[in-house]
């Protein structure tokens, strides 16, 4: 994802509409704007692709778990690790689910990367069950690219006359 908050205005490369263009999501490019191109399998490849790699994460994190217990650092050792882990997920589900519906500043963004970092299992299954619904963050695209398209369209109607040429009464 990127930190600009609102589609891109360039100019019209030839083939092109001119106005706001829609900005790619990850996994999906512009396919969301009007699900083709392989939008519905690019939402099952995400959903599949994420639940791996959030299963694969819990078996390192299981692996990460013995190595614990063979130190023998002690039962609490253990269950703080356990809730740091739980927590930082829970925290990061939450985190991306908001993301998805409104930007983040990029303070909190910076704040919080470590706390993302630890709960990515959390990142992930909010992927998995989100592409349930859409593309992850299409609802938070489309209302930008529509917010951006339809001031574009005020802006190119205000501008349908000459204004050298004004009305006057004779």
């Amino acid at each position: 994802m990127t930190d600009d908050p609102a589609p891109q205005t360039a100019p019209a490369p030839s083939g092109t509409a001119p106005g706001p263009q829609p900005e790619p999501l990850r996994f999906f490019g512009t396919t969301w704007v009007a699900h083709d191109g392989g939008y519905g399998a690019r939402r099952a490849g995400v959903a599949v692709g994420s639940l791996v790699a959030a299963a694969a994460g819990c078996f390192v994190l299981r692996f990460a778990y013995e190595g614990l217990a063979i130190a023998a650092v002690g039962k609490f050792v253990n269950l703080l690790v356990v809730v740091m882990f739980a927590i930082c997920s829970a925290l990061a589900f939450r985190r991306t689910w908001e993301g998805f519906t409104r930007r983040h500043d990029p303070a909190s963004q910076s704040s919080t990367r470590g706390l993302m970092t630890i709960g990515f299992v959390g990142t992930l299954l909010a992927y998995f069950f989100r592409s349930f619904s859409e593309a992850p963050g299409e609802k938070l695209h489309r209302k930008e690219y529509e917010e951006a398209r339809d001031q574009y369209e005020k802006r190119t109607a205000r501008r349908t006359r000459n204004p050298s040429r004004k009305n006057r009464k004779r």
